[in-house]
């Protein structure tokens, strides 16, 4: 694929032009505070470089999942308030999305300053599978940049959505890839073509459903699989081992037997925590013991045990392959890293990511949250996306509807 640039944009004048942007402004909030604004501030080198160049900046964005109506909770006042701390230029928030708000605001919109508008999905037509639907508020989006708009689409963690502010107004504005896409997609180019070995994955998060597709298309590519979090218990019972409480999705061990077996075929190891961290109850006060991974059942709490994070014999070899290695990829924590006691395994994987010589990529979403939650900064990795899914489905090798509609 071959994109138009945001410089390239740009070099052809944006002073009093409007530019319509899809950033990606969905953080994680405690009430009204941002509790993670690492898209936030991903977001702040595009929407400045085109005030520095005099454009009138149109933001869409979406936040959380509101059922097409708005909800109070899914406002993206809070984002919008950091989003202004941080920011060099004016930013003001519409009411609305396309409405009477939205209209006044963006007509009085000056030179080198950004109108956010309210939460996309606060309109049901912005997730339509109905294109003439989608088509329509995307029509009234448009309309919103007068007769000489352009787009440009700098939310990496909406690529994979066919919705409207993402694919539709594509397809009715000049459009360009903003640097904060193209940076995702240099990368994750990196993880699939080309990519220095030894190549280390590192996969957790709470279901193995979650990432059935990627660990697919990753057997045969990565030389190593370190499996975490609670999908390592499926991968327990596909050996043949009892998990007492744990999580576990019982309908995919076949699959995960399957992908066992062909990964031993195709010369791609996986690797599976020995030693478990386990509780009596899910919750950050819990007593926990470490245990042998096949002898979860018998920890001093027997078949209600639940394992909430890999053991430190499982951290340090996991470690020790990632120092070997020399590109590592990492998305989903290795348990639950918000409780202190059961955020072991994680922390050892950040620390050892930051030490590697290795090309280091911490795959968005919880991922994202843990390094910065842990203490560590973003500079200490190799690159920390914002893609969570989008990264995911990428590494699948599926096409992603936002950036097939910019190739040109």
């Amino acid at each position: 694929m071959t994109f138009h640039t945001l410089d390239e944009l740009i070099a052809e004048g944006v002073r009093g032009r409007y530019v319509l942007v899809r950033s990606d402004l969905n953080v994680p909030l405690d009430g009204s505070t941002v509790t993670d604004d690492g898209r936030i501030k991903a977001s702040l080198p595009v929407l400045t470089k085109l005030t520095d160049a005099g454009a009138r900046v149109l933001v869409t964005a979406h936040l959380g999942r509101p059922k097409g109506a708005p909800e109070e909770k899914y406002s993206l006042k809070p984002a919008v308030a950091r989003l202004a701390e941080l920011a060099s230029f004016p930013v003001t928030l519409a009411d609305d999305t396309v409405g009477e708000s939205a209209t006044a605001a963006a007509a009085a919109l000056s030179d080198g300053a950004a109108l956010v508008l309210e939460n996309v999905r606060f309109d049901a037509r912005e997730t339509s599978k109905d294109d003439a639907e989608r088509g329509a508020f995307a029509d009234e989006l448009v309309a919103l940049t007068g007769g000489n708009g352009a787009f440009v689409d700098d939310a990496f963690g909406a690529v994979h959505r066919k919705h409207a502010s993402v694919y539709d107004v594509a397809t009715r504005l000049p459009s360009y890839q903003g640097d904060l896409v193209r940076t995702e997609v240099e990368v994750l180019r990196k993880l699939t073509t080309d990519t220095q070995r030894p190549y280390v994955v590192v996969l957790g998060g709470s279901k193995v459903s979650d990432k059935l597709a990627v660990i697919e298309n990753l057997i045969g590519k990565a030389d190593t699989i370190l499996v975490g979090g609670g999908m390592l218990f499926t991968f327990l019972a596909a050996a043949g081992h009892k998990v007492a409480g744990s999580l576990l999705e019982e309908d995919q061990i076949p699959v995960v037997q399957d992908y066992l077996k062909r990964a031993a075929d195709a010369g791609t190891t996986f690797v599976i925590p020995t030693d478990v961290v386990v509780a009596g109850k899910f919750a950050a006060d819990a007593e926990h013991e470490t245990v042998q991974a096949d002898a979860i059942e018998e920890s001093r709490f027997g078949t209600s045990g639940i394992g909430l994070d890999i053991g430190p014999d499982s951290a340090a070899a996991f470690a020790a392959k990632i120092a070997e290695a020399k590109t590592v990829f990492w998305n989903g924590p290795m348990g639950v890293f918000e409780f202190p006691a059961f955020a072991g395994g994680t922390r050892a994987v950040a620390e050892a990511l930051t030490k590697t010589g290795a090309f280091t990529v911490v795959g968005g979403g919880d991922s994202a949250a843990a390094v910065r939650t842990l203490g560590f900064a973003d500079d200490q990795f190799g690159h920390i996306s914002t893609g969570g899914g989008a990264s995911l489905e990428y590494l699948e090798g599926k096409d992603l509807p936002g950036l097939s509609v910019l190739d040109r």
